[in-house]
């Protein structure tokens, strides 16, 4: 970890590190699915509210509707979340079988050095389809897992990021996130493929964390750690419910063409779980979630969300972590700046800098 990284620590109390998002730049594949120039922005500006008192569209504040192609965009962003307690980026990173997509922010991001702020990498290994967009079964980019040595270049493509002084390190070991971990076949081989592979090259090692719905199957196929992944669900025909009223509720919304909507209030708890203690389970924030700039009437609303809310979701997870070591006190957001899903820490409009102010007053001393 570097000088001013270690300096940092002595005021935080936690390993603070929120989901990066790197959409916010046109590239050919976008232009020929959506149209010329498009990017994340384009949903979030036409968003329109489908339900009184629906809080759309969220319009940026300080960073505006910026280009990450841009330097001086990713060198404000490091600098605002730096201030307010972040420990690190992790950026999405994207990987079909040797073909990357958004990647050229990260790309410039490690060739020049700028900005000087700690990251790691979370391989979002899932195919994309049109299903934000109103074409589910449309398929852009399948994903797909071709053998040992695909996994072989994934490593070597990833191996200038594991080893800039920037990149992220428990206990020296590079951090790197998978989605879907599930979805790789033969799991446990590749994992100690890429493990050999880091040794060999000089590393420490590889802290691997799985994303998942269960927090102990990353564990028990491999992984050092898991994230759990949670949403309340949008499809009412399987989802579990207390009160078979709220069931009810949800079923005449889809009928009248409205998106599912939960109290940002009654679920903000749900998302900090648990694991056994023999499991090691990041915490991961949720500040609030809305996709209908995605999806329209088929999308997902946790209504009324406020700073005051999030800090009790993120007091909630700092209590999580008592009694761990700083080191291993890694908790996550999601997401710095994942617009089109209404769940980003950057200020916007209505609330300015309430969530970041959260994160600096919780997770710093």
């Amino acid at each position: 970890m570097q000088r001013e990284e270690r300096t940092a620590s002595e005021q935080r109390v936690a390993r603070v590190i929120a989901f990066y998002l790197p959409q916010f730049h046109p590239v050919p594949e976008n232009d020929v699915w959506w149209g010329k120039g498009f990017t994340e922005w384009t949903n979030v500006a036409k968003a329109k509210p489908l339900f009184p008192g629906h809080y759309q569209p969220h319009i940026p504040a300080d960073l505006g509707f910026y280009d990450l192609r841009v330097p001086e965009t990713r060198i404000a962003q490091a600098n605002m979340a730096r201030e307010y307690g972040i420990e690190a980026f992790c950026y999405y990173h994207y990987w079909f079988a040797g073909r990357r997509i958004l990647e050229r922010p990260f790309n410039e991001v490690l060739a020049s050095g700028q900005p000087d702020f700690p990251f790691c990498l979370c391989w979002a290994n899932q195919t994309w389809t049109g299903v934000w967009h109103g074409a589910p079964n449309r398929v852009l980019v399948e994903q797909t897992y071709p053998g040992m040595e695909d996994h072989k270049s994934h490593f070597y493509a990833l191996l200038p990021a594991f080893t800039d002084k920037r990149y992220v390190t428990l206990e020296g070991k590079a951090i790197f996130l998978i989605y879907n971990p599930r979805e790789i076949p033969d799991l446990e081989r590749v994992i100690e493929y890429w493990r050999e592979l880091a040794l060999k090259e000089g590393l420490q090692g590889l802290h691997l964390i799985g994303i998942d719905k269960d927090p102990s199957w990353p564990q028990q196929h491999g992984l050092d750690a898991s994230i759990w992944r949670y949403l309340p669900r949008v499809d009412i025909t399987w989802q579990s419910w207390r009160e078979p009223i709220q069931k009810l509720k949800l079923y005449y919304r889809k009928k009248r063409g409205r998106p599912v909507v939960h109290s940002y209030r009654d679920v903000l708890l749900d998302f900090l779980k648990d694991a056994r203690p023999e499991i090691k389970n990041y915490p991961c924030l949720l500040p609030s979630w809305d996709n209908t700039p995605r999806s329209g009437k088929n999308g997902l609303v946790l209504k009324d969300s406020t700073p005051e809310l999030f800090g009790i979701q993120a007091q909630g997870a700092l209590e999580m972590t008592e009694g761990i070591d700083f080191e291993e006190r890694l908790i996550f957001v999601k997401a710095w700046n994942e617009w089109a899903e209404g769940n980003y820490l950057e200020p916007d409009l209505k609330f300015g800098k309430g969530y970041l102010e959260v994160i600096k007053e919780v997770f710093c001393r």
